[in-house]
């Protein structure tokens, strides 16, 4: 009977490891993967929970191979909980302040909790996702004054978005996606910086090759003006742990939560599961750039949290 339960044991182990295996092995790889692998990568932390339970249950069935494949997995996956991207601290003088702010509205439902947060909170740029019509109408109409430059795409549902500024704009081509993702450039103080709002499409079944694609031309904008100060902010639908998002880091911009030390706090889902969630909404800024604060803020009313940032432009040393 003692047998019997540490072979149940035993494949118990093996089968949870395994699972594991695959995972981390495409983030070994630098490899997204085929479904499920890219919607269990974004949990990539949560992953030690069963590798933990496999290495009990090793240890109780004495097996010695599992528990020696455990910590093997255990150690890479504390590995990569590392914070991935550079750091560091521009060379110039800081030449002007901004306060940028991201919000997905959930198709609007959102938009009367971030109306209050930027009257709060008073940010100079706003990138706000999923924002349909009438999400568009009362943020341009409440704050015509305070933001009054604007980029849309207008549209219904998950498809629209709107770009807010304080600072004179000038119109760029934007990045072509299913989901609305205008740009602009603002002239901030005299200083060119380029804008672009992210929202590719999430990794569902099915859609994994879309979000790829998508994710790429991303990562072309970023890649296209390496010299102008950028600020590409939005809901990415991915975290540090897709290799898709990874390669937007590789071009040189950095996520500012993460030079804030908030590299692992999550932003969705903030309705349904916040304690268990997972960072896939960004701001993320070229080097020309450093990072004050960065504060995550409850919205109502939307499954994503805002992500609300105060960043120095510097000139270039």
């Amino acid at each position: 009977m003692r047998s019997t339960g540490r072979r149940v044991g035993g494949w118990c182990a093996g089968l949870l490891l395994a699972g594991v295996s695959v995972v981390v092995g495409c983030r070994a790889a630098d490899s997204d993967g085929v479904t499920p692998v890219p919607q269990l990568l974004a949990f990539l932390p949560w992953l030690l929970a069963p590798t933990g339970c496999a290495l009990l249950l090793a240890l109780l069935a004495r097996w010695r191979a599992g528990l020696v494949w455990g910590v093997v997995v255990l150690g890479l996956l504390a590995w990569y909980v590392e914070p991935y991207g550079r750091r560091g601290e521009p060379g110039g003088p800081a030449v002007a302040e901004l306060r940028v702010l991201t919000s997905n509205v959930e198709s609007g439902h959102g938009t009367g909790s971030l109306i209050a947060v930027i009257r709060r909170e008073r940010p100079d740029v706003v990138f706000v996702e999923e924002c349909e019509h009438g999400c568009r109408a009362a943020l341009e109409r409440t704050f015509g004054g305070t933001l009054p430059f604007r980029r849309a795409v207008a549209a219904d549902g998950s498809a629209g978005s709107l770009l807010l500024s304080r600072f004179p704009l000038r119109d760029a081509a934007g990045v072509r996606g299913a989901m609305g993702m205008p740009g602009a450039v603002a002239d901030v103080r005299g200083h060119r910086v380029r804008l672009q709002l992210a929202h590719p499409a999430p990794p569902l079944p099915g859609q994994v090759g879309v979000w790829r694609r998508e994710l790429g031309r991303l990562r072309d904008f970023a890649a296209a003006d390496r010299r102008t100060p950028t600020v590409l902010a939005g809901d990415f639908n991915a975290s540090q742990d897709h290799a898709a998002f990874r390669r937007v880091l590789d071009t040189g911009l950095r996520d500012a939560a993460r030079l804030a030390g908030h590299d692992r706090t999550p932003s969705w889902p903030a309705r349904t599961a916040p304690a268990i969630g997972v960072q896939i909404d960004h701001v993320l800024v070229s080097p020309d750039f450093s990072v004050n604060t960065a504060r995550f803020l409850d919205l109502t009313g939307t499954d994503h949290r805002a992500l609300l940032v105060d960043i120095a432009l510097h000139g270039r040393g």
